[in-house]
């Protein structure tokens, strides 16, 4: 494929989507990787075109399914509703990928999955799990940074042009043999050799590495950082691992990590110990010597700076036990001490000390590193997997979150739409004992009803929830009804209410509409007042004519009107109602929302216009009053 060949991707928009990406073949990559947010991250791509642009690629037929736009936003209220329980990106971009299809085996395998999710959110920590799963992504894989306090040493030109191509200048700075005067100020050198001709001596700071060693051999940090930068991230696909009881190589990798972490050895180390053996050897001093008494001769041999026996006693106890502790703490036994009170510190010894032991712990400490990176590569696929693992979880268990929090069910394909006890989705979180749940079905012969009843008595509510039904159960998706029977169809049209249309407006709207009964394909038509786009005697024998053709058809039609007696003048239709009883207490609307049908539901606008006028005061009042006199 090429990008050219997406409908809408030109020249100017393809040139912009490979510069985003690196190449064509990246953006593809992250295509089949459902990276919807990094394209829709592109300025002038919206989220839905990003969408349309990554289902094209990934063959799905979502825009084949969802023919007008309000049958669209029907579907990404859906989305939107599912959403919310994503906690990673990856989760969201395979969310807003979800499509309609109508291969039977392919929908029942995602519904099964789904319904498995749900099953098992009921035995999790949900919240737990959501805030450990925030806090996932794929790991990162960024390069080394260069190390100014290391240098690698080669012997020959060839070898320097080697290290070059390999990129490992990058990474540290590399010296010829001839530059071996200049190693002194690093901390480390790694002598690349060949044939050893530089003699290494009493080198402190200096680890011979053969020349055909591997990247990590050399560079070890080529491997480490990848796990450093995402250690964060693998003790939370740990945690996660362990509560869902999966098998994981990461407490591995991880003892690693601390380990070697462990054995580092800072130079601060040296100045922190010296530092505290002074405080304690000086107060120490400070005690002994008060209870010291000398003699003059003593004193006279103190005032010419020669120690007298006892003074030099105290010391010597003093400053060993000083020396001890700074063993203690670094491991290496020297005196870093002037004698005299309070103690001082030679300055030059100890820097000789540290950069003598830093280059020696720089050497041991590499070596450990480059056992650790041979360790951890070979399980980086492992750790890969686990992760990936983790992601795909995360797309599963927001689904069957969603399933579980909006108690959705599976629902069983059949000839014909019915469900029981259904309810739309923004209903679904609201308290059960407030809201009505609804049965109905359109089924052959009688596959074109219209749907008569009261204004906001739930006739436009019903059309959307029986468009989420269908939407739902062709994404494989559970549905917000204890049973239901959907059949799987090719397109999906809802038309909603629109004000009156101008002549050119109408013209474009039956250009689109009217085709519909001249396909093949099987369609679920859901039209809602239709008569509010035109005068009231064409919109009668506009829909009279499209029922005609639909009831010969193997599609369906639910059409919400206010002229069902005109269309039953014209032709022969179910006729189906939402009936409203009267006014409570509190003058609203006192509603049965489950249709009844074969049943010619009355209009309401005299109910309606007691509850405005029992809401009302004053003159307002008194007009509604007269108005209400003419009913």
């Amino acid at each position: 494929m090429d990008l050219r060949d997406i409908k809408g991707i030109g020249d100017k928009l393809a040139s912009k989507i490979i510069n985003h990406f690196g190449t064509q073949e990246e953006f593809f990559q992250a295509a089949r990787n459902y990276e919807v947010y990094q394209l829709a991250n592109m300025e002038g791509i919206s989220q839905r075109r990003a969408v349309e642009i990554i289902n094209t690629v990934l063959g799905n037929p979502t825009e084949e399914f969802l023919k007008t736009e309000r049958a669209i936003q029907i579907y990404e209220e859906i989305i939107h509703c599912i959403l919310r329980y994503a906690n990673t990106e990856y989760a969201k971009n395979r969310v807003l990928l979800l499509s309609p299809g109508k291969n039977a085996a392919q929908i029942d395998e995602n519904m099964n999955r789904v319904m498995e999710a749900k099953k098992k959110v009921n035995h999790l920590p949900v919240e737990t799990l959501r805030t450990l799963l925030q806090n996932v992504d794929f790991a990162a894989n960024s390069k080394p940074k260069y190390d100014t306090s290391k240098a690698i040493l080669v012997e020959s030109k060839e070898d320097y042009s080697s290290l070059m191509d390999r990129e490992i200048n990058k990474q540290a700075q590399i010296l010829s043999i001839q530059e071996v005067g200049s190693l002194e100020e690093f901390e480390l050198v790694v002598y690349v050799y060949r044939d050893g001709i530089l003699e290494i001596g009493e080198t402190n700071n200096m680890v011979m590495v053969g020349a055909d060693a591997e990247d990590l051999q050399i560079v070890p940090e080529t491997v480490l950082d990848y796990y450093y930068n995402n250690k964060v991230l693998l003790e939370n696909i740990l945690k996660i691992r362990t509560i869902l009881g999966y098998e994981s190589v990461l407490r591995d990798v991880l003892n690693i990590l601390d380990s070697l972490e462990s054995s580092r050895r800072n130079e601060k180390d040296f100045d922190s110990a010296v530092n505290q053996a002074k405080e304690i050897a000086d107060e120490k001093l400070k005690k002994a010597i008060k209870n010291v008494d000398l003699s003059g001769e003593e004193v006279l041999d103190l005032l010419n700076k020669d120690m007298p026996p006892k003074i030099q006693v105290i010391f010597d106890e003093i400053l060993k036990e000083a020396m001890d502790y700074i063993k203690k703490n670094t491991g290496v036994i020297f005196d870093p001490f002037i004698q005299k009170y309070p103690l001082e510190i030679d300055l030059e010894e100890l820097e000789r000390v540290k950069k003598q032991e830093t280059g020696k712990n720089q050497v041991i400490f590499f070596e450990k590193k480059v056992n650790a990176a041979v360790e951890l590569e070979q399980f980086k696929s492992e750790v890969e997997a686990e992760i990936q693992e983790i992601l795909e979880f995360d797309y599963h268990f927001t689904l069957g979150c969603f399933a579980h929090y909006y108690d959705l069910h599976a629902p069983i394909m059949g000839d014909g739409f019915s469900f029981k006890e259904g309810l739309h989705l923004n209903l679904a979180l609201e308290d059960h004992s407030n809201v009505q749940r609804i049965n109905y079905s359109l089924e052959y012969p009688e596959n074109v009803v219209l749907l008569t009843g009261a204004n906001s008595g739930g006739k436009t509510t019903l059309l959307e929830t029986l468009a989420q039904i269908s939407i739902m159960s062709q994404m494989g998706m559970p549905v917000c009804a204890k049973e239901a029977c959907v059949k799987l169809v090719d397109e999906l049209f809802f038309f909603s209410k629109k004000r009156s249309l101008d002549a050119g407006a109408f013209e474009s709207f039956l250009s689109t509409f009217m085709p519909i009964v001249v396909r093949d394909e099987e369609k679920l038509i859901l039209l809602d007042e239709l008569e509010a786009i035109t005068e009231l005697e064409a919109a009668v024998k506009i829909i009279s004519s499209f029922i005609n053709f639909i009831q010969d058809s193997k599609s369906f039609a639910i059409i919400v009107t206010h002229m069902a007696r005109e269309i039953l003048k014209n032709t022969d239709v179910r006729v189906d109602g939402i009936e409203a009883k009267g006014l409570d207490d509190e003058y609203n609307l006192i509603v049965d929302r489950t249709p009844l049908m074969n049943y010619f539901a009355r209009s309401t606008p005299e109910l309606i216009l007691r509850m405005v006028y029992e809401r009302s005061e004053g003159k307002l009042k008194d007009i509604y009053g007269k108005m209400l006199e003419k009913f």
